[in-house]
């Protein structure tokens, strides 16, 4: 059977026959896919915290000062205290009385806001991914927020996990949902009128906002107007099968708030044709197909800097449009072994996961049939160009978010949000500029930059503690650490995320990641055992 995926789902709505929804359906029903357990990790949150001496890097943008002492009330930043200087002890006369408070010492630390992951799908059932397994490898990697793009959980599944996550029952990040677009309708959206009656159904059903994957302009236009009355935000992936009729320029002058990927702004910038030239043996359900020729498309658009290439990019920023580029879903694109072989696959990949990534022809996103050095390098053109784009966007003020798109493509959960933050680098931003992606401008694209994605008085208590600079090195955030010599001149581990800290509650990172790696031994024992 053909494995449903986010990318997948659109496609059947545009065929009309995508399953009903409404407050008691959902495309996959709360008992096929493993809830999350009730939590019984994590300390807090308390009525008075104290996170003592870390250095501060605020997320805004500014550079790291400290040490600081940061003072938490509940689940909400009370106060910041600069008490010294780097290299000085600390005079104890600067410091706020601990007054009865929790204290948690971070001397020669790093304090950072909690990570927004602007892509995070949840697994589920034909991944055989449970809710706990997918929750701890983010919190495990201080991802705080995650935006699901589509809900393939189901939108009921996921507004349950939502609710036991503010209410932190559960040991999971913030979650905003983002329904697709005609999800639960019997039969496919054909006019105007029934895109606004689904937006203000899915409105009323409590979801944060909607993704799209094309459609029709009458319905494209009509259902993003209709999400502005209802003040949902949206996402769109541009789908080959519908950005003909409209590419990205049209649908943020339609009101569509971010992007997902790159589809549909290659198309926004041709100069010269008004379609990708597709090989005159393309076919759309061929993965390899597919994602060869994307793989060629950003050689189409108009060249870097050009008059058309700044008209557009110039527009997009005036429009106060995000871009989420998920530079790393596509890595396996431009260089497959380093994907497949990612060191963490070994200890935290599910084994029902890794079949999930094998090649199949009925499966979308597993298009390396005969991956060739050919295509490769034209992905790595593709890079080239596509983050010349994302870079320049953010040096002229347009707003960049992080976000991974992982269990798909060999990429996982937690892991591969920390590759997106590298891949930003790569594309040219500072690693200052790469944390304010990875915090303050999700934060800002998802309408919650009043109460998370900085470290600011009165905002909710959501940090990232590490205990190496993630500034001198990104590496230090991954879960396996990054790999330093020390002074035996023998490679040794560093790094790795210390505490998540959500709503004011402490979380050992490294106890999250064991607990994975049980569930994954515990899956790799079974399977062992059902061997003949």
């Amino acid at each position: 059977m053909p494995r449903v995926l986010d990318f997948a789902l659109p496609l059947i709505v545009f065929l009309g026959s995508t399953p009903a929804f409404s407050q008691e359906q959902n495309v996959t029903s709360l008992e096929t896919v493993l809830p999350a357990p009730t939590r019984d990790e994590g300390d807090g949150p308390f009525e008075r915290l104290i996170l003592r001496g870390a250095t501060l890097i605020d997320g805004t943008g500014a550079p790291p000062v400290g040490p600081v002492d940061v003072v938490v009330e509940g689940d909400r930043i009370a106060s910041i205290h600069s008490v010294g200087y780097p290299g000085v002890p600390i005079d104890p006369a600067r410091r706020p009385a601990a007054n009865g408070a929790r204290e948690l010492d971070l001397e020669g630390m790093f304090l950072l806001p909690g990570f927004v992951d602007m892509h995070g799908h949840t697994g589920g059932e034909p991944q055989g991914t449970p809710a706990e397994y997918v929750f701890k490898l983010w919190m495990g990697h201080g991802i705080t927020t995650v935006r699901d793009p589509g809900a393939a959980n189901g939108v009921d599944w996921m507004k349950d996990h939502r609710a036991k996550s503010a209410a932190n029952t559960i040991t999971a990040p913030r979650l905003l949902i983002y329904a697709f677009f005609g999800q639960g309708q019997e039969e496919s959206i054909e006019t105007a009128a029934e895109a606004r009656s689904w937006v203000r159904e899915i409105a009323d059903a409590g979801a944060d906002g909607i993704k799209f994957m094309g459609a029709s302009p009458e319905v494209m236009e009509a259902a993003l107007d209709e999400a502005k009355l209802q003040n949902l935000r949206t996402a769109a992936h541009h789908s080959q099968l519908n950005v003909a009729w409209n590419d990205v320029l049209d649908s943020a002058r339609w009101g569509l708030t971010s992007m997902e990927h790159w589809y549909g702004l290659p198309e926004a910038l041709f100069t010269d044709r008004s379609l990708q030239d597709y090989p005159l043996d393309y076919n759309y359900n061929d993965e390899q197909h597919r994602f060869g020729e994307a793989g060629r498309l950003w050689q189409q658009a108009a060249p870097p800097f050009s008059d058309h290439w700044n008209a557009v990019m110039d527009e997009l920023i005036d429009l106060d449009f995000t871009l989420v580029p998920t530079f790393t879903i596509y890595e396996a694109s431009r260089d497959l072994m380093r994907a497949r072989r990612a060191e963490w696959h070994d200890d935290y990949t599910l084994p029902s996961l890794w079949r999930f990534f094998t090649p199949n022809r009925e499966a979308h996103g597993s298009y390396w049939f005969y991956w060739t050095t050919t295509d490769e390098i034209e992905w790595k053109k593709n890079y080239r160009l596509w983050m010349t784009f994302v870079n320049e966007y953010k040096n002229r003020g347009g707003r960049v978010a992080a976000g991974s798109d992982s269990g798909f493509i060999y990429k996982l959960y937690g892991f591969d949000y920390i590759r997106e933050l590298e891949l930003l680098q790569e594309a040219g931003f500072h690693p200052l500029e790469v944390i304010r992606a990875a915090t303050l401008k999700g934060a800002e694209a998802l309408g919650r930059d009043d109460t998370i994605g900085s470290v600011e008085v009165g905002k909710l208590a959501d940090f990232v503690v590490v205990e190496e600079s993630p500034l001198m090195n990104l590496k230090v955030l991954y879960g396996t650490k990054a790999i330093k010599l020390d002074e035996n001149n023998r490679p040794s581990r560093v790094g790795g995320v210390k505490y998540t800290i959500k709503d004011g509650i402490i979380y050992d990172a490294e106890a999250l990641l064991e607990d994975v790696k049980t569930i994954v031994d515990r899956a790799k024992a079974a399977d062992a055992s059902d061997q003949p």
